[in-house]
Order: structure tokens, then C-alpha cells, then sequence
């Protein structure tokens, strides 16, 4: 099986770092990982993206180009890759910042309003992992034990205090 991912919205919004947490996670289950991020000229505030894959199968190239898993944070991420995603494919929206609905009704659309639900628990900055937790549920894929270890090799050795708020907000979204 090969999920094809593409986490998507402006920069600062934590994309890069929930799909370096996806890539450690598939690693520590034995999978075969790609991990691509892609930036505008300005890091916080232009757009960002990254895609990743994980596999059962080598993968041959870290481009994504018909993600079946859409993570968009931003309308304009939304307006630009909802077309990219197969029939069948999952699109995860942050319904705080995004307010229209997913257009197609080939897909399987999941509104969290993740930015919001980060802002009410103290968690500011992280509707990124609000929305991943999310993701890995609808993914069948939250297995804690490998969630906790693929978050322990991502959080920063220098904020050892960001692992269990990490954690608290993939356990918000696994259960919103």
C-alpha cells in the first residue's frame, strides 16, 4: 500500500514539521519514505508544501503530483491542489481558516477547524498536528505507541516541553 501526501498552506503553519513527524512515523514501521518540502521566496507567510510517501514499496520518485491524502491550511492550497487528488483520495481542511466546503463529491472531505481547537486548548501553533491526528485516525493509522516514537526523533532536543503538546493536540484531533 502507498499513501502520496501533500500538506499544504502558507509558511509558519508547522507543514514541513508534520510531514517530517509522517515520514519518522512510517520509518519506525519499516516503510519506504519520501519526504519533499517546497517553499516560496519567503519562508512564514508565502506559501509552503511538502509531499510525502510512504510505501510498502521503494519509491522510485519524491514527487507528488496526484496526492491521495490533501492537507490544506489555507483557501489558496485548497483552490489549487483540490483538483489533484484521485477519486477516492481524502482532503483533511483547517475549517477555521478555510470556509468553503471541498467541491467534489469523489472524495472524502474532513473539515477540522484546527486552528481554532489549537487557540481554545492553549495549543497555539499546532492546528498542524490537530489536523494530523486527525489524518491518522481516518488513515487507521494512529497506533500511539508508534505516534509517540516517531514524535520523540521530531521534537526539537532544545524544546523537550513541545513533545507532550505535540502529543495532546494529535490526540485532539484522533478524537474531534
Amino acid at each position: 500500500m502507498t499513501h502520496e501526501f501533500l500538506i499544504a498552506g502558507f509558511g509558519g503553519q508547522g507543514l514541513l514539521f508534520a510531514g517530517k513527524f509522517l515520514v519518522n512515523k512510517g520509518m519506525m514501521e519499516g516503510k519506504e519514505v519520501s519526504w519533499l518540502p517546497s517553499y516560496g521566496p519567503e519562508m512564514r507567510g508565502g506559501t509552503a508544501n511538502c509531499s510525502v510517501i510512504i510505501s510498502d514499496e521503494p519509491v522510485g520518485s519524491p514527487i507528488v503530483s496526484k496526492p491521495n491524502v490533501l492537507m490544506v491550511m489555507n483557501l489558496p492550497s485548497l483552490d489549487k491542489y483540490e483538483k489533484d487528488v484521485p477519486a477516492g483520495g481524502k482532503i483533511f481542511v483547517d475549517s477555521s481558516l478555510i470556509s468553503r466546503k471541498v467541491e467534489r463529491t469523489d472524495v472524502d472531505a474532513y473539515y477540522v477547524p484546527a486552528t481554532q481547537l489549537a487557540s481554545d486548548n492553549g495549543l497555539s501553533g499546532l492546528a498542524n498536528m490537530i489536523l494530523t491526528g486527525k489524518l491518522l485516525k481516518e488513515l487507521g493509522q494512529f497506533d500511539e505507541e508508534a505516534v509517540e516514537t516517531a514524535l520523540k526523533k521530531v521534537v526539537s532536543v532544545k524544546h523537550p516541553e513541545m513533545y507532550e503538546k505535540n502529543l495532546t493536540a494529535l490526540k485532539l484531533g484522533r478524537d474531534y
